[in-house]
């Protein structure tokens, strides 16, 4: 008699070991994996949608406009006769879109 109510118990414990490890699966999925998945198809659309002449800032803080796209690089003017050449992903959309908001002020 004492062994089938120790077995109940623990079955009973095994099963909420379960539905508490789903349920910090899903927690991990909607407020870590999802956004962050978001967040890069929007930063890859915005590395394709980039256009000559548009003013942008790259990860480290550059800021310049684009003078001339090829395959994965952009060609960045800096000053009248400084160029630098970077890969379309380190463009940032955030900070782009920080610089753009900032000058519409």
């Amino acid at each position: 008699m004492i062994n089938e109510i120790f077995l109940q118990s623990a079955g009973g414990a095994g099963m909420m070991n379960i539905v508490l490890f789903g349920g910090i699966l899903l927690v991990f999925y909607f407020f870590i994996i999802r956004p962050q998945a978001q967040k890069q198809k929007q930063q890859v659309a915005f590395s394709n949608s980039l256009e000559k002449g548009q003013e942008v800032a790259t990860n480290s803080g550059i800021i310049g406009k684009i003078n001339k796209i090829e395959d994965d690089f952009v060609f960045i003017q800096i000053d009248p006769k400084t160029y630098i050449k970077v890969f379309k992903s380190a463009v940032s959309k955030e900070m782009t879109d920080a610089l753009n908001s900032e000058k519409k002020k």
